[in-house]
């Protein structure tokens, strides 16, 4: 459970760092996330495991949105949903660098996220643009 928080918080931190213009630093102390009132404490794992995410993103963004512009077919991506590109922003990171997370854990764990914070059609734009993606990583290799 605490990898699927990490993602939601990364998820959350990107979404953040993009539209509201928060400063990476602030969005990496996590501490947004336990200012909530309803939110529980984050754990160790998972605020590490979101800090992960979250700098690796960002570190790659340029990497990360070229391949995700490659594979928008008949979409300009400024006009893409901001939540659905935070939760394709991540999970191309995990694809392009996490070797160790199996890419339809990945994918799931996007699909999900899509589902409870995405408008209601979302995922499937998510699955679609990830199931291409990880498609052309695995010929690659």
């Amino acid at each position: 459970m605490s990898r699927r928080k990490g993602r939601i918080l990364a998820f959350q931190g990107l979404y953040s760092w993009d539209v509201g213009g928060a400063k990476l630093d602030d969005v990496l102390s996590l501490s947004w996330a336990e200012n909530e009132k309803t939110a529980e404490p984050v754990d160790d794992e998972s605020g590490a495991f979101a800090r992960l995410l979250l700098a690796g993103t960002v570190e790659h963004i340029d990497e990360i949105d070229s391949l995700i512009r490659s594979h928008l077919s008949g979409w300009d991506f400024e006009r893409v949903n901001k939540v659905s590109i935070a939760v394709l922003r991540m999970s191309v990171y995990s694809l392009l660098y996490q070797k160790d997370v199996p890419p339809t854990i990945v994918i799931d764990e996007a699909i999900d996220i899509s589902k409870d914070y995405g408008q209601d059609e979302s995922f499937k734009f998510v699955n679609a643009v990830l199931d291409a993606i990880r498609k052309e990583l695995e010929k690659q290799v």
